[in-house]
C-alpha cells in the first residue's frame, strides 16, 4: 500500500468518527431525548412550586411516586368555577389511591407497546395515570383538570386518550377467557339443591363458569353542527324518542367475583345479542368445562353453552328454574354497578366519536379488573332495572332446550324429595 492510500484509508476514518460524533439524530432519538428533558423540567417546576404554596394535587403527586401516606388538607383557591365543584373535585382527587397508580403505571411499564404517552408537555408515567384515573372516576371537567395539574385543556384531551390506547393493548391480558385449571378454578355451583355425584353429572349442568349480560353506556350523537338543518325531522323525532345510536351496548361475561372474562362494545344500533359469542363457544367447545354453562336473562341465545330463562306461561318447575338463575344475574347486576360506580364518567360520555367512546369504556372494563387484582373494590348500588324487564326469548336451538329441560327437571324433582 502505498503512502496516497495509506493517508485516504486514514481520512475515511477520521470522517467516519466524525459523523457519528455529530450526525443529527434521528426523529425517534430526538422525541425520547425531548421528552427526557421536557419531564424533568416538569418535575423541578412541581417540586419548586410544592416549596411556596402547596396545592393538595402535587402533594399527591409525591405521595403517589413515595407510596407514603401524607395527610391532604385542602387550601381554598381563587377559582372561576362554583364552589362545590370545587370542593367535590378536589375530595376525589385526594381519595385516589397510590397504590392504584403504582400499580397501574408498572403494568404500562412491562406492556409490549413502545409507544409514548401523546401530548405536547408530557407527564412522567405516574402523573399520566393519576390525570386519566381522575378523568374516569369522576365526571369533573377539562377545565377543573387543566387547572390543576397545570396543562392546556386541548393537551389534557390527547393525554387521556393516549392514555386509553395503551390500556387498551392490554385487553387480551386482563379480560381473557379461562381454559383448563384456571377454568375449573373459576366454576361456581349452579344450584345448591343440585349435588354432584355419579348418577346426576351425565344428566344435567352442575356448575357456572359466567354470567352473561349487557349495560348501556349514554354517549353524545355524532352529529356536528353542519348537520344540524339537515336533520331536524330526526332532531325532533329524537326529543321523544332516543336515537338507538345515542348509547353504547356494553356485553359481558363475569365470574363469581365480578371479573370481566368477555368484553364486547357495540353500537346502539346493533342489536345482535350475544350471537358471537355463541358462535365462538360451538366453534371452540373446549372453552367450556365439563358439566358447566353460561346463565344469561332472556333475550340470549338458548344453547347447550349457554342457558336463558322460560318466557310466557310458566309453572312451578319453570318458575323454579327461573329464580335459580335470577341469584346468578345479581352478581353481574352488581358488577355492573361497581364498574359504574368507580368509572362515574360512564354515566354519560360526551363523546361524538364512536370509536373514542369505545376506547374509554373498554379502558374502564380494563381498569376494573386491574383494581380487582389488587383487591379495590367499590361497592355501588344497582338502582338501574333495564336488565330485569321481561324480553322474549332469544334465538334457541334443541341441545339448549333438552338441557334446560334437564336442568329445570332435577332441580323440581330435589324440592319433591326434600318435601317428602
Amino acid at each position: 500500500m502505498d503512502v496516497s492510500e495509506c493517508v485516504l484509508s486514514a481520512g475515511r476514518a477520521v470522517l467516519d468518527v466524525v459523523e457519528r460524533e455529530w450526525q443529527p439524530l434521528s426523529g425517534s432519538e430526538l422525541e425520547h431525548r425531548l421528552d427526557q428533558a421536557v419531564e424533568e423540567i416538569l418535575e423541578s417546576d412541581l417540586l419548586a412550586k410544592l416549596e411556596t404554596q402547596p396545592p393538595a394535587i402535587y402533594v399527591q403527586l409525591l405521595q403517589s411516586q413515595a407510596n407514603t401516606p401524607v395527610h391532604v388538607t385542602h387550601t381554598a383557591t381563587t377559582t372561576s368555577s362554583p364552589p362545590g365543584e370545587e370542593e367535590e373535585s378536589q375530595e376525589r382527587l385526594d381519595n385516589v389511591d397510590s397504590e392504584a397508580v403504582k400499580h397501574i403505571s408498572e403494568l404500562l411499564q412491562s406492556s409490549k407497546s413502545r409507544a409514548r404517552m401523546a401530548g405536547r408537555a408530557r407527564l412522567s408515567l405516574s402523573h399520566t395515570v393519576l390525570l386519566s384515573l381522575t378523568l374516569l372516576s369522576e365526571r369533573v371537567s377539562y377545565r377543573s383538570v387543566s387547572r390543576r395539574f397545570q396543562l392546556e385543556k386541548g393537551n389534557i384531551h390527547r393525554i387521556f386518550f393516549s392514555f386509553c390506547d395503551r390500556i387498551n393493548m392490554m385487553e387480551a391480558r386482563q379480560i381473557r377467557w379461562p381454559v383448563g385449571r384456571e377454568a375449573v378454578e373459576a366454576l361456581f355451583p349452579f344450584s345448591s339443591l343440585l349435588v354432584k355425584d355419579k348418577q346426576k353429572e351425565a344428566q344435567g349442568v352442575l356448575q357456572v363458569l359466567g354470567v352473561l349480560g349487557h349495560t348501556r353506556i349514554p354517549i353524545r350523537l355524532p352529529i356536528g353542527k353542519n348537520d344540524v338543518e339537515s336533520m331536524a325531522p330526526e332532531l325532533k323525532r329524537m326529543k321523544t324518542e332516543a336515537h338507538p345510536d345515542s348509547w353504547l351496548n356494553l356485553e359481558l361475561v363475569c365470574d363469581h367475583r365480578g371479573r370481566f372474562i368477555h368484553c364486547r362494545i357495540s353500537k346502539g344500533s346493533d342489536v345482535d345479542r350475544g350471537s358471537a359469542l355463541r358462535d365462538r363457544l360451538k366453534q371452540h367447545p373446549e372453552l367450556m368445562p365439563l358439566d358447566s354453562c353460561l346463565v344469561a336473562r332472556a333475550g340470549y341465545p338458548l344453547t347447550a353453552q349457554v342457558l336463558t330463562p322460560y318466557t310466557g306461561s310458566q309453572g312451578p318447575r319453570e318458575e323454579l328454574f327461573n329464580k335459580t338463575l335470577e341469584g346468578h344475574f345479581q352478581i353481574l347486576d352488581q358488577t355492573v354497578a361497581n364498574l359504574r360506580a368507580r368509572f362515574q364518567r360512564l354515566r354519560y360520555l360526551d363523546i361524538g366519536n364512536f370509536e373514542r367512546a369505545k376506547a374509554v369504556v373498554l379502558t374502564a372494563c380494563v381498569l376494573h379488573n386491574v383494581f380487582l387484582e389488587i383487591g379495590q373494590v367499590v361497592q355501588g348500588e344497582f338502582v338501574d332495572k333495564e336488565a330485569i324487564t321481561q324480553e322474549k326469548e332469544g334465538p334457541v336451538d334443541d341441545g339448549g332446550v333438552r338441557r334446560r329441560d334437564i336442568i329445570a327437571d332435577l332441580l323440581f324433582e330435589q324440592v319433591d324429595s326434600e318435601r317428602t
